[in-house]
């Protein structure tokens, strides 16, 4: 018997993203792209700001939905369409909001469709997972 309802909002989960998190992330994952660290770089390709990394933002989505599945090894397929760019301007913290809706139930797995945000804006678009019950 599955612990979700088909139409059950799942609790959200808010993750802080800020340059020390960004540089971070580049340290850690090698992508040192300057749109991602650098003001005046990013402002001079045609970019409000310095952006996230799109795999830091997918990253901690996927955070979410290991959580929502109990391990990351319940997550069966996940997927989403970059929509818009997390903008990180300098001594902010942004916070990227995850939520998600139980779509389908089978006696094997939960099909989730998310709803990714950041200051209110949609950055995630067709975003869904399923997991194993």
């Amino acid at each position: 018997m599955s612990i979700f309802k088909v139409g059950e909002v799942l609790p959200a989960k808010t993750y802080i993203i800020n340059r020390a998190s960004l540089v971070a992330y580049a340290n850690a994952s090698g992508d040192q792209n300057p749109i991602h660290q650098d003001e005046d770089f990013a402002k001079s390709v045609g970019l409000e700001n310095v952006i996230a990394h799109g795999m830091y933002t997918m990253g901690l989505v996927g955070q979410y939905v290991g959580r929502m599945a109990g391990s990351s090894s319940n997550v069966k397929e996940f997927s989403a369409r970059f929509t818009k760019p997390v903008i990180v301007p300098a001594n902010t913290d942004v916070e990227l909001v995850v939520s998600a809706t139980v779509v389908e139930l089978t006696d094997e797995i939960a099909r989730l469709e998310l709803s990714v945000t950041c200051n209110d804006v949609k950055v995630l678009g067709m975003t869904k997972a399923v997991i194993l019950l």
